[in-house]
């Protein structure tokens, strides 16, 4: 008996997909409620699971093709025999493989599966964010996982999160390989319960096998073939010239790089450069490499080592004006990770969107700067955290949203959403990109208060760990070029928000004072405005409230 493959309810008002991958092919297994089929609208991607277990039977709408809702995509023929989600064609060893591979292969058998299968699904990622896509898969279908193990590595438009394991046991399948959108809900794999499961840490050390005593030149061959590199190899001979024993010492104390236990962040910098890891010195513990050792190999690669001839000795130039191999590229390319596909979606959308204009104004900095000078010391000796600017301008974006409260509103259809909340987003750069953590509540909280929730959220994001909550739910943004120097910019709106404030470079500029030429710190300020929602004069009246509070800094204590 056949069942047909529908395409669903796509949502309101979008009645069409694009057909955007199969998961499955005419002849393969499939479970019950195991993704097959994965579609694009406008909006979003999604993916159509079995009704029943069986054999997919047959492909009626290919990759590419546009599909109505309750068309028919394929078939399914019932049986019994797919009950449980079969483990990919491709991950089973081919015949011509070498035993080397094959053990490889073969190893996670030992690994005991007893209870019903557990599916891991997409985890919720935060307000308004509904896909994302598969970054890497730690681990391959067939070996032994432990509970709370990190597994799959997600990427959205602001964050990168691991995904754990929900049990102990074995990995069984894969329903969305790398680079593939999943929704939030949706299955990324399968894991079969069992007790073995709970050592896999341990056996995740080394992923190639050991040479065996009967061949151990071949089997070491394998694991470094394609990792050797002549400038690891310490030269006994004559000059330091490399000898065979070398050569052979080398080998035997190499390992290939797949076999080295690396953090998820170095491990896709690693994946993302195409970088040898033994290539990159490392100066974490025990030798252990880190982030910042790989981005400094990028920033500063070691020159290429001569080759090695067939007797270990380095072969010399062919002739002394022959042209430098060492020519730099003149260009470069690399794959645009999902989030700067976002950032640049999401900015692009804004400009779209949003009636958008800035104005501009001027502070002047002396009174501000006075006071952090004469308070800075016993402020961070009272709370262990530095007076800076940034919670100046929190209170004083505070107060002008106070006074003019459509700067802190939104749209949202043919409606205006007026926020009773004062959560700000501060733009901070990160080595992913530019991100906007979020200071909840800052109208309630102390200076203190806001330049330690800044310190903490600026360090989640140079380490990589912001979360969802860090990130979403911002009312209104403050972004600081000056730090980087910028004297004067036009910030795009982080929509829905309908304003964002630009600060820039403090520079020392003559101005008249009551009829006299002085020389002060100055810095411009920039308001953009989605014009639909706030008027010229509201946005005007804005920035010189933020100018008030900060020539006379009283002002925020007064709530003037």
């Amino acid at each position: 008996m056949a069942t047909e493959i529908v395409v669903p309810a796509l949502g309101e008002s979008v009645t069409e997909a694009t057909v955007a991958k199969w998961l499955k092919q005419p002849g393969e297994a499939v479970a019950m409620d195991e993704a097959i089929v994965e579609l694009e609208t406008d909006k979003v991607t999604l993916e159509v699971n079995a009704s029943v277990a069986g054999v997919l039977e047959g492909i009626v709408a290919n990759e590419g093709d546009d599909v109505e809702v309750g068309a028919v995509l394929g078939s399914i023929a019932e049986g019994a025999a797919s009950s449980a989600p079969a483990a990919p064609k491709e991950d089973a060893p081919a015949k011509e493989e070498s035993s080397a591979e094959t053990a490889k292969t073969e190893e996670p058998a030992a690994v005991e599966a007893t209870g019903d299968p557990v599916e891991i699904p997409v985890p919720t990622l935060g307000e308004s964010v509904t896909e994302a896509t598969v970054a890497q898969w730690m681990k391959s279908v067939g070996d032994a996982v432990a509970q709370d193990e990190a597994i799959c590595e997600l990427e959205t438009d602001k964050v990168t999160l691991e995904v754990n394991a929900p049990v102990a046991g074995v990995l069984t399948s894969i329903a969305a390989e790398a680079d593939s959108d999943v929704g939030v809900g949706a299955i990324l794999g399968v894991i079969t319960p069992g007790s073995g499961g709970a050592a896999a840490p341990a056996k995740a050390a080394s992923s190639s096998p050991a040479p065996s005593k009967e061949a151990p030149q071949a089997a070491t061959t394998t694991a470094t073939e394609d990792s050797l590199d002549p400038s690891q190899i310490s030269g006994s001979g004559a000059g330091g010239k490399v000898t065979t024993a070398d050569l052979v010492t080398f080998l035997e104390g190499n390992t290939s790089p797949a076999a080295m236990t690396l953090p998820p962040a170095v491990a896709k910098l690693i994946a993302e450069n195409n970088l040898n890891p033994h290539q990159v010195k490392g100066t974490g513990k025990d030798g252990a490499l880190t982030k910042g050792d790989v981005l400094e190999h990028l920033k500063n690669p070691p020159s290429a080592p001569a080759p090695i001839t067939s007797t270990g000795a380095t072969s010399a130039p062919a002739a002394t004006n022959a042209p430098s191999s060492a020519v730099p590229e003149r260009e470069t390319r690399e794959k645009m990770s999902k989030m700067r596909k976002t950032i640049s979606r999401r900015l692009k959308e804004a400009q779209n969107t949003a009636a958008m204009l800035t104005t501009f104004n001027e502070i002047d900095m002396s009174a501000v700067m006075d006071a952090r000078k004469q308070y800075k010391e016993a402020f961070e000796k009272k709370h262990g955290v530095r007076l800076g600017f940034n919670s100046f301008f929190a209170k004083a974006v505070v107060q002008a949203l106070q006074d003019v409260p459509s700067v802190n509103a939104r749209i949202d259809g043919d409606d205006i959403v007026y926020n009773q909340f004062f959560d700000i987003g501060m733009a901070v750069s990160t080595p992913s990109g530019l991100m906007v953590p979020v200071i909840r509540d800052c109208d309630k909280k102390s200076f203190a208060e806001i330049e330690g929730s800044l310190g903490d959220l600026a360090k989640k994001g140079r380490d990589g760990k912001l979360g969802m909550d860090d990130m979403t739910g911002g009312s209104f943004t403050i972004t600081n070029g000056g730090v980087f120097g910028s004297l004067l910019s036009t910030p795009i709106l982080n929509m829905p928000q309908a304003a964002i404030l630009g600060l820039h470079k403090i520079e020392e500029r003559p101005i008249a004072v009551n009829g006299q030429v002085v020389v002060r710190p100055m810095m411009y300020t920039a308001l953009s405005y989605d014009h639909r929602l706030i008027d010229g004069r509201e946005a005007v009246t804005f920035l010189v409230r933020i100018k008030e509070c900060m020539e006379d800094p009283q002002r925020l204590l007064l709530s003037m």
